[in-house]
C-alpha cells in the first residue's frame, strides 16, 4: 500500500465552524447526475488545437463551455483568442466575471476545453468521444484532462451560489483554455492583453491528480519541462547495407548509441549541469508504483533514491518520438539520416534554459563514431512550488480533508504545467492552488482515460467549501 503523509502544518484560523458544509454537500449531491451529463456533452466534442485537426469542434467546445457558465447565472461570458507568432489565431479562451463586492477577495478558476487527440481507436475498449461509465468510473477523451476540472469549476460556484446566494461576496473569474494540449502557444500575450480581466487574490489550476482514489492531494510542486529534436547524419545519402555495411553504420544505429548516453547504468539522467535532490517526504511504495504504472513484471525500476523523489525532485528524459522508416517499410538501405524528440522534466529550480543549453552540449559532445549531430531547440517550460503555510493553501487542504473525510497530501507532480510559471510571471502576489480529479488510473493522454465520479463528487464538493471558506474571511489578513 502507498503511505500518505498528511500536512503537518496548521491551518491558519478562520471559521470553518460557520460554513454551511451540510448545505454545500446537499447542492453538490442534488445535482450530480446533471453535473454528470453536462460532462458527458462536453466529452462528444473532440476540441484539439493541433493543427492537423478541425478547428471547427474546438470552436463548439469553448461555446458550450460559455453556455454552461452562462446557466449558473452569469451575464459576462466571453469567448477571447489573440493573434499566434505565425498571423493565425489562437485558441478560443472562455472568460467569464463574477464581480467581488467591496473589500473581497476574487477567486480565478481555471481549466482548458481543448483535449488530446484520441491516438489509435483500436486500444479504446469505448468510443473515445462518447463518454461511457462502467464500475464508478467514467470513460472517453477529456473525461478527466481537463474536461472535469471544468465541471468541478461550475458545479461548485453553483452550490454556493445556491446555498450562499446574495452572501457570496467573493469576486469569481471563469478561465477556461482552449489551447493547453497544444502547448499554451499564446499564454503569455493573453495574458498581458487581458491581465486587467483575469486578475486575482487566489488562482485554482484544476488540472492536476489526487494521490489516489480516496485520497485527495494538493499539488505543491511541478516539474519543468523542455524538449528538443535530436538529428545525427552519418552520409551524403543512402546506400546498399550489403555493399556498403560493416566499414559504415546506419544512422538509426548512431542515434540509438547516442540516446544510450543519456542515462547512466542505474537509468539515472547522465547530462551534466541538471540539478535533482531527494527532498520528497511523501512514500510511494514500489509495489503500488508498479501497478499505477503499468509496469511489467521482471522491469527494473530506473534512478536511485524514494520513487517520489526520483518523479518529483529530479530530471526524467524521455524519447517520445523517432524518423525512422517503420518495418513495412523497410529496406536493406544503410539509411543517411534519423532523429528524434527528447523530452526532458526538471527538477523544481532548475532553470529551463540551463537545462537546454546542457542537453545540447551532451548531444553535441557525445555524437559516436563522429557522426554528424544537431539539436533543435523546443519548448522550456518553468518548474513550480508553492508555499502551503499560505492562507489559501491551508484552506483548500482543510477542504479537501472535510470532503474526503481523511487527511489530504501535498504532493509534487513528476508532469509539467508551464503555463503556471506565466500565471506566477503576471500576478506575483496572487496564491496559486493547483489542485485536480485524475487519479493514478485515469491514463489522460493515453488510451481509457477515465475518472473517478466518486472523487469527482468530492472534488466539487471540496472546492465548493474552499470559496465558502475564502468567502467567510480566511484571506483576511492579506487584504488591505
Amino acid at each position: 500500500m502507498t503511505t500518505a503523509q498528511p500536512s503537518a502544518t496548521p491551518l491558519n484560523d478562520f471559521p470553518t465552524a460557520s460554513l454551511p458544509a451540510a448545505a454545500l454537500r446537499e447542492s453538490v449531491t442534488v445535482h450530480f447526475s446533471e453535473t454528470v451529463a453536462e460532462l458527458i456533452e462536453l466529452v462528444a466534442i473532440p476540441g484539439i488545437a493541433w493543427d492537423a485537426f478541425d478547428p471547427a469542434a474546438l470552436e463548439r467546445s469553448a461555446e458550450a463551455v460559455a453556455t454552461l457558465i452562462r446557466s449558473t447565472g452569469l451575464d459576462d461570458v466571453q469567448i477571447l483568442r489573440v493573434p499566434k507568432d505565425d498571423g493565425g489565431q489562437g485558441g478560443p479562451a472562455v472568460v467569464a466575471r463574477k464581480v467581488a463586492a467591496p473589500g473581497m477577495p476574487t477567486v480565478v478558476l481555471y481549466a482548458h476545453h481543448d483535449v488530446q487527440p484520441p491516438g489509435d481507436k483500436a486500444l479504446w475498449d469505448s468510443e473515445p468521444f462518447i463518454a461511457q461509465e462502467r464500475n464508478g468510473r467514467l470513460y472517453g477523451r477529456g473525461a478527466a484532462d481537463d474536461k472535469a476540472g471544468i465541471m468541478a469549476h461550475i458545479a461548485s460556484f453553483r452550490a454556493v451560489m445556491e446555498t450562499l446566494g446574495n452572501d457570496f461576496g467573493v469576486g469569481v473569474t471563469f478561465f477556461i483554455e482552449g489551447e493547453e494540449e497544444a502547448g499554451s502557444p499564446t499564454f503569455a500575450p493573453f495574458l498581458k492583453e487581458h491581465r486587467e480581466l483575469l486578475a486575482g487574490d487566489v488562482i485554482v489550476v484544476a488540472d492536476s491528480a489526487n494521490w489516489k482514489v480516496g485520497i485527495p492531494a494538493l499539488t505543491t510542486s511541478l516539474r519543468g519541462l523542455v524538449d528538443g529534436i535530436v538529428e545525427v547524419r552519418v552520409a551524403h545519402h543512402a546506400v546498399h547495407s550489403g555493399m556498403f555495411g560493416g566499414p559504415l553504420l546506419d544512422a538509426p544505429t548512431i542515434l540509438a548509441r547516442l540516446i544510450a548516453t543519456f542515462h547512466d547504468e542505474d537509468g539515472s539522467v547522465a547530462i551534466n549541469g541538471l540539478q535533482a535532490s531527494d527532498e520528497a517526504t511523501v512514500d510511494y511504495a514500489e509495489d503500488a508504483f508498479r501497478a499505477d504504472a503499468g509496469v511489467l513484471d521482471g522491469v527494473r525500476l530506473a534512478g536511485t533514491g524514494s520513487i517520489t523523489s526520483r518523479l518529483w525532485c529530479k530530471p526524467a528524459l524521455s524519447v517520445i518520438g523517432m524518423d525512422v522508416p517503420t518495418v513495412e517499410l523497410s529496406s536493406n538501405t544503410l539509411l543517411p539520416t534519423a532523429r528524434a524528440k527528447i523530452s526532458l522534466r526538471l527538477a523544481p529550480g532548475q532553470d529551463p534554459a540551463s537545462a537546454l543549453a546542457a542537453l545540447e552540449a551532451h548531444v553535441l559532445d557525445n555524437a559516436p563514431f563522429g557522426a554528424e549531430a544537431t539539436f533543435i531547440r523546443g519548448e522550456a517550460g518553468q518548474p513550480f512550488s508553492t508555499e502551503t503555510a499560505a492562507p489559501a493553501a491551508q484552506a483548500a487542504l482543510w477542504a479537501m480533508g472535510q470532503a474526503w473525510g481523511v487527511p489530504a497530501v501535498e504532493t509534487g507532480m513528476g508532469g509539467s504545467i508551464p503555463f503556471i510559471a506565466e500565471l506566477k510571471a503576471s500576478f506575483p502576489d496572487a496564491q496559486i492552488l493547483v489542485t485536480g480529479v485524475e487519479d493514478p488510473d485515469s491514463r489522460a493522454h493515453s488510451a481509457n482515460e477515465s475518472l473517478d465520479l466518486g472523487d469527482f463528487a468530492k472534488a466539487i464538493e471540496s472546492q465548493s467549501l474552499l470559496l465558502a471558506a475564502i468567502n467567510a474571511g480566511s484571506l483576511k489578513e492579506q487584504k488591505v
